[in-house]
């Protein structure tokens, strides 16, 4: 029979308190990411929508138009 061998009260606290800080770190970066994939969702809704505003705009006044984005006056691209 083997004898039983411990770490010391240091050395098993080391242990334990890495173990907790590294999960700690993983379950931090496991919620950056899925709060960037809820933006890269709201982000591809953004742009859909305005995709689609987009087309409905050029139908309306024409693929030349140019819009001040200050005061909304719709004015044709010089050529």
């Amino acid at each position: 029979m083997s004898k039983s061998v411990f770490l010391t009260n240091e050395e098993l606290e080391f242990i334990k308190n890495g173990t907790a800080e590294f999960n700690k770190i993983k379950m931090g970066i496991a919620d950056a990411e899925l709060n960037k994939q809820g933006l890269l969702d709201r982000a591809a809704k953004v742009i859909d929508a305005f995709n689609n505003n987009e087309k409905v705009l050029i139908e309306k006044y024409g693929a030349d138009s140019v819009i001040n984005m200050q005061t909304g006056e719709v004015t044709q691209k010089e050529k």
